[in-house]
């Protein structure tokens, strides 16, 4: 029986991961166009995978609208250093347009050098048409596909032929194509795609400068002549003048507008995802029969030759986890300590949960910028009354009487860790003038978050969990501690510790190669499919290696387990660290300081987050495992 129900469990995660792929809502609704209506085009920020710094369009000298105005952004887009606003690049549905001048700059000393900052740490120029993003199509040699990459070069470096001095050049002409799909009956379209080829033009005109209405010799509507090449490029130098132009070509789609996002969302390797959830699940179905086995044969065993022993004579001459029955749930040392660590786990293992759970339905929308990371603060912040309901059910159970005092630090000591990090990395990005800065108004609003509602939530969780029954122990505990015999090599803490951690990052390391290119090389990631079955991985794997290792711990006579099985799983987020040092030297290109301090700040963040989860996950499973096996025993 139990067989068929994880393989019927295993079915429904199939299906979810089938329905990630194909269906998700698409969070803005959809907006008609006549032939003939206004497009206006929006810029958003300069990335760049070298530096991880993001600035604002208008940092570099483009040409810019007589007044700048800023579109609404939420609290995701702003921490994720969004800055949409508006441009001079306007089209009309469904109406080519060819050479259209955009504006002309002269460049001095200054302007010449930003250029040149740029182009040489490879930022790419993001825009968006009725929220989708600009892409830049390539096809892909291996194959007969086509991938698309966000946003286009802000330019290049290159030589002429026959010199060997290097040149920095600007992408100044975008060819712009804009794909819709039409209305049989009503003859309104919408709009299901926006991409780019940019080229780098040098362009010429006869005498002055007349504005838009200048009639170029390089690319001329009239004469039908439009960049084709970057074979005669424009260089960045000081007195140069720079034109920006642009075409426009509008080709129908059969795709849907609900669909237009499933071309940018298409996962190219998901035979490696497979394989990532196929070593995951013989990492899982190896410890789930050692956990059988322990569970059905040693300890079954075990509780009934005990249970039939006569005397207590009989009794002392047993060895093994059943001599340390009157120890075992002896409280810890820093006990408190534990219980906060324990509650604030729990308050993120419910916000990864109800995210996933989110995202895999369909809720979370790629159309919806900066959504993800809004909704994941908002669940943190109202998690908060799990946490205190959790860590003081756990200090009752010690005997602990101070129940406000772990409920204050359960709110605030990991939140404080965390913005320490946060604020000196932000101090950071502000002195580069990123746009990734986070401002004032918002610091205030995540004070507020945490200290006006999360807070509150605590110590409402913690005084209800105080005033529950405290949990009763299945045996009782000795007044005398025992004594811990000598251990042997591979029992040490620190050893058996380590250990514990290796499976339970093997189980997730492949999809961690996914989500870390995601974040740091600006690419899409919406296959929660996967990353949902991995994350039940995780768990069941966090759960067993913990039980197993508890489990011999306890048949050395060593009741010191509170902590240990704390850290055992826990101790996963060490290899995490690890892993993002070697995807730091081997994948990315960061050759800056403050990104490098960047880099390893937020990855720091992010694995003390998954030390403090998969922790969580590893006493749990432990606690439940001791209660089971010693309530089983006859104790006189």
């Amino acid at each position: 029986m139990a067989f068929w129900r994880s393989l019927a469990f295993s079915a429904v995660l199939l299906l979810l991961i089938h329905a990630s792929h194909c269906f998700y809502l698409p969070g803005v609704a959809p907006q008609d166009f006549q032939k003939g209506d206004q497009l206006q085009v929006k810029v958003n920020k300069l990335t760049s995978t070298k530096t991880q710094l993001p600035y604002s369009y208008y940092s570099l000298p483009y040409c810019a609208p007589e007044k700048i105005q800023d579109s609404a952004e939420n609290l995701g887009e702003v921490l994720r250093g969004d800055r949409i606003e508006n441009s001079l690049y306007a089209f009309k549905m469904r109406e080519p347009q060819m050479c259209n001048i955009v504006c002309n700059v002269k460049l001095d000393a200054k302007t010449a050098k930003e250029f040149k900052e740029k182009i040489s740490d490879e930022y790419r120029v993001n825009m968006i048409l009725d929220n989708l993003p600009l892409v830049v199509p390539l096809k892909r040699n291996d194959q007969d596909s086509t991938v698309y990459q966000l946003g286009f070069h802000v330019g290049l470096k290159g030589q002429y032929s026959g010199s060997k001095e290097e040149k920095y050049f600007i992408h100044n002409h975008l060819a712009f194509t804009v794909k819709y799909h039409k209305d049989v009956l009503t003859e309104s379209a919408r709009i299901v795609g926006f991409e780019v080829k940019p080229f780098s033009a040098k362009h010429e005109y006869e005498g002055k400068w007349e504005g838009k209405t200048t009639r170029l010799t390089t690319c001329d509507p009239h004469a039908k002549s439009t960049v084709v090449n970057s074979n005669s490029p424009q260089e960045v130098e000081e007195g140069k003048e720079i034109i920006f132009t642009y075409d426009v070509e509008f080709q129908e789609s059969d795709v849907k507008w609900a669909s237009r996002w499933d071309a940018y969302l298409l996962m190219n390797d998901d035979q490696i995802h497979w394989f990532s959830i196929v070593n995951s699940l013989m990492i899982v179905l190896f410890l789930s029969g050692m956990v059988a086995m322990i569970m059905l044969r040693t300890l079954y065993r075990d509780i009934a030759k005990y249970n039939e022993l006569e005397t207590q004579e009989e009794a002392q001459e047993e060895t093994g986890w059943k001599l340390v029955h009157g120890d075992v749930f002896r409280p810890p040392t820093n006990s408190d300590l534990l219980c906060v660590y324990v509650g604030t786990g729990v308050q993120f293992f419910g916000m990864m949960l109800v995210t996933m759970l989110f995202a895999v339905l369909g809720f979370l929308s790629p159309s919806n910028r900066g959504g993800l990371m809004t909704a994941m603060l908002l669940l943190w912040v109202f998690m908060g009354i799990f946490a205190g309901y959790s860590s003081t059910r756990l200090y009752k159970m010690f005997k602990g009487s101070e129940w406000k005092k772990v409920a204050l630090r359960t709110a605030t000591m990991f939140p404080a860790i965390v913005s320490a990090i946060f604020f000196v990395l932000n101090a950071l990005i502000w002195g580069q003038k990123s746009s990734g800065a986070v401002p004032f108004g918002t610091m205030f609003a995540l004070i507020f978050l945490w200290f006006g509602i999360s807070v509150p939530l605590v110590f409402v969780g913690s005084y209800v969990g105080f005033k529950k029954p405290a949990i009763e122990n299945p045996v009782k505990t000795n007044k005398i501690p025992r004594q811990i015999p000598e251990q042997a090599w591979y029992m040490n803490p620190v050893f058996s510790v380590l250990i514990g951690g290796i499976l339970p990052f093997g189980a997730v390391f492949i999809e961690l190669f996914f989500i870390l290119t995601s974040i740091w090389l600006n690419q899409f990631y919406y296959i929660f499919g996967f990353l949902f079955l991995v994350f039940i991985i995780l768990i069941v794997t966090c759960a067993e290696i913990t039980i197993v290792l508890c489990y011999f711990q306890l048949c050395s006579e060593d009741y010191l387990w509170w902590w240990r099985s704390y850290l055992t799983s826990g101790s996963s987020a060490l290899y995490l660290f690890l892993y993002a040092t070697f995807y730091f030297f081997t994948k990315l290109e960061i050759t800056k300081l403050v990104s490098a301090i960047f880099y390893f700040g937020y990855m720091l963040i992010a694995s003390y987050a998954f030390f403090v989860v998969t922790g969580t996950i590893g006493f749990y499973a432990c606690f439940w495992f001791t209660r089971l096996i010693y309530s089983s025993v006859k104790i006189d």
